[in-house]
C-alpha cells in the first residue's frame, strides 16, 4: 500500500465516520430532549396536582393570591375534617345546641367528624363556621367566624354515633350560623411561593395565621413556617383565583412553566372550589 492510498483510505474513513456520527447523534439528541421534556412535564404535573389537592380541602373562601416582584404567592386555610352542628331547632336539645347569641363552650354534632380519632383534643387547631372572606366574616381575622389561636378544642363521642360532643376552652361566640349547619376543623394556613428568580416552587405550613398575606419566604419563616421543595427550574408562575357568584363557587387557575437545558414545558390546572359556607 502506497502513502497516497493510505491517505485516501483515511479520508474516506473519516467521511464515513462523520456520516455515521450524524446518524447516531441526531436520534440520541432527540431522545435526550424528549426525556428532559417528559421529566419536566412529570415535575410540573406533580406540583400542580399537589396544589390542587390542598385547594380542594381548603376552608371555603380562604384562598388568596398575591404577586410580589418575582414571587407569586398562594395561601389557603387547610381543613382536617368537617361536620354539621346542632342548632336550636324545635326537636333539638337546647343544652347541646350551638348558641350564637353568647359565648358557647359546648355543642353537639348531627353529622359527625369522620377523619379524626376520638377522643380528639388540640390547642393548635381551629373551628370555623360561615367564613365568606369579607370584613366581619373573614377567618384570617381569628374572630367572629373562627376560634382564636390557643383555643383548646376537644371532640368526644356522644350518646349516638352522629352526636359527638365538641367543647371549647375558652368559650367562643360564632357570629353567624351556616345555612347548611357546617362546621370545619382547620389545621392552619398553607402557602405556596413560586420564585422565578431562584426557580423554586416551595410549600410552607405550620405558621401563624395573619390578617395580611405573607408573600416572602422570610415572612413565612419568621412566622414559624416549615418548608418543603415542590419543584425546581420554575421560569413562570401564575396563580389566580375567582371567587365566583355570591361566594358559592370558585375557580383557581394555576399555570406553571419549567425549563431546563433548552427544554420548556408549561402546564395549566384549573380547580373548581365549592365555597358554600
Amino acid at each position: 500500500m502506497t502513502l497516497i492510498e493510505l491517505v485516501i483510505v483515511i479520508v474516506l474513513s473519516a467521511i464515513v465516520v462523520s456520516f455515521m456520527t450524524r446518524l447516531i447523534v441526531i436520534p440520541i439528541d432527540a431522545f435526550t430532549a424528549q426525556k428532559q421534556r417528559a421529566q419536566l412535564g412529570d415535575a410540573a404535573d406533580g406540583a400542580l396536582r399537589l396544589i390542587a389537592r390542598d385547594l380542594r380541602s381548603a376552608l371555603p373562601n380562604s384562598v388568596r393570591t398575591q404577586v410580589n416582584g418575582n414571587v407569586t404567592a398562594l395561601e389557603m386555610l387547610a381543613t382536617v375534617d368537617g361536620a354539621r352542628y346542632q342548632d336550636n331547632g324545635p326537636l333539638s336539645n337546647t343544652a347541646l345546641s350551638l348558641d350564637f347569641t353568647a359565648p358557647d363552650a359546648a355543642f353537639s354534632t348531627t353529622v359527625p367528624f369522620s377523619q379524626i380519632t376520638l377522643p380528639y383534643s388540640s390547642s393548635n387547631s381551629y373551628l370555623a363556621i360561615y367564613n365568606v372572606g369579607v370584613p366581619g366574616a373573614n377567618a384570617y381575622a381569628l374572630a367572629n367566624v373562627m376560634t382564636p389561636t390557643g383555643t383548646t378544642i376537644t371532640i368526644t363521642a356522644g350518646v349516638t354515633s352522629n352526636a359527638q360532643l365538641v367543647t371549647l376552652n375558652p368559650a367562643f361566640q360564632f357570629s353567624f350560623g351556616s345555612p347548611a349547619k357546617r362546621v370545619y376543623l382547620v389545621s392552619g394556613p398553607i402557602s405556596y411561593l413560586c420564585n422565578t428568580s431562584s426557580g423554586l416552587l416551595t410549600r410552607y405550613s405550620g405558621y401563624a395565621i395573619s390578617a395580611a398575606q405573607p408573600a416572602t419566604a422570610a415572612a413565612l419563616i419568621a412566622a414559624g413556617a416549615s418548608s418543603g421543595l415542590v419543584a425546581t427550574n420554575a421560569t413562570g408562575c401564575q396563580f389566580t383565583y375567582a371567587s365566583g357568584t355570591s361566594q358559592r363557587v370558585g375557580m383557581a387557575t394555576l399555570v406553571l412553566q419549567l425549563a431546563s437545558n433548552g427544554q420548556v414545558i408549561q402546564l395549566l390546572e384549573q380547580t373548581h372550589l365549592v365555597n358554600a359556607p
